[in-house]
């Protein structure tokens, strides 16, 4: 490739460590120049020849940091975005965006102002099985949908000690963690529904910021269900869809997290893949009976993601995930807000 682009990281988490090191580390025409990381070295060591910088000024600062990601708290995202895009930096945010929709918008002013590419990581558009229920909607195979249900369920009673996303505060509990990855697919299967309302709540003994919620989504003929939750035992399906011609149900996460987890990265052997005893099913009729069809997963691809940011740095190409899509999911949120403290169905105007 005859450009690279440095990268540097603001956040050495979860989501810097598991998530965007290891992906811009795997993606051609990409160096990871700089990671911020208040103490220690482990990015050096994971990642020799990598700069460790202690405050995300000096980050930006930096003239081998075209890229900057930022990997920190939610309530962060929007001061380090705009310092970043101050600095001339190109940017990409860890979902959710912003906390608010006006900080969303200032941020997308200032990148068109700068020219500069602003993009979000809503890696959840690459899963596997996303990426599967998007070719049977496209497909029709279950001919006009009337439902469509996404889950993402775990089971964790006990508190995270001293986790922010458990302490009260701006984009804390729930909703802001998981709702992004939920209400992104929806947005990208349906576009912007014309209604929603939600029910959002707080279950666990001591948790201070919601930990539960369900949001539904109207369309013209569709109802789109979303939900997470912290004590499901047993897990609802990852998803379940019902149409006029058939059902489809999905149970399991997709690989990829645990794959990063583990130290993997694309393109390793089988990257993506699923084994065929998590694939989902269709139902539909079949004369007098029902026919029964396993679908293969589609391999996650979460790689395209900075491979597509790079591409729109170097070549001008569109992002895959527009601030415009970013800012209708924190509007959806905002909404959905709304509606869980008044009890009522709320409009979603365009």
């Amino acid at each position: 490739m005859s450009k690279t682009i440095g990268v540097g990281l603001a956040g050495w988490g979860m989501a810097g460590r598991v998530f965007h090191a290891p992906l811009v580390f795997a993606t051609p025409g990409l160096e990871l120049a700089a990671v911020v990381e208040r103490t220690g070295d482990t990015a050096r060591r994971r990642y020799p020849g990598v700069a460790i910088v202690k405050d995300a000024e000096s980050l930006f600062r930096r003239d081998d940091v075209e890229l900057a990601v930022i990997a920190t708290p939610n309530a962060t995202h929007f001061e380090l975005a705009r310092a970043a895009l101050l600095a001339g930096k190109h940017v990409v945010i860890d979902k959710p965006f912003t906390v608010s929709s006006g900080e969303a918008r200032t941020l997308m002013e200032l990148a068109k102002s700068k020219r500069r590419v602003l993009t979000v990581f809503q890696n959840r558009r690459w899963d596997g099985d996303f990426l599967t229920v998007s070719a049977l909607v496209r497909a029709k195979r279950l001919g006009d949908l009337k439902e469509f249900a996404s889950h993402f369920d775990r089971f964790r009673p006990e508190l995270k000690p001293y986790a922010w996303r458990e302490r009260p505060g701006p984009g804390a509990g729930l909703l802001y963690d998981l709702g992004p990855h939920l209400i992104d697919q929806a947005l990208v299967l349906f576009g912007t529904p014309r209604s929603l309302s939600a029910d959002i709540g707080t279950e666990r003994v001591n948790c201070a910021t919601d930990d539960r919620f369900e949001i539904a989504l109207s369309y013209d003929a569709l109802t789109v269900r979303l939900g997470a939750g912290m004590l499901a035992r047993e897990p609802r399906p990852r998803f379940f869809l019902r149409g006029d011609a058939g059902s489809f149900v999905k149970y399991g996460l997709d690989p990829q997290e645990e794959a990063l987890r583990r130290g993997e990265t694309p393109p390793d052997k089988d990257w993506g893949a699923e084994g065929p005893g998590r694939w989902g099913t269709v139902e539909a009729a079949d004369g007098g009976g029902v026919r029964r069809e396993t679908v293969e997963t589609i391999p996650g691809r979460y790689q395209e993601f900075y491979a597509n940011v790079r591409a729109a740095i170097v070549d001008g190409v569109s992002v895959s995930v527009e601030p415009e899509q970013a800012l209708e999911t924190i509007r959806l949120i905002e909404l959905a807000f709304e509606s869980g403290r008044t009890g009522k169905n709320v409009e979603v105007h365009a």
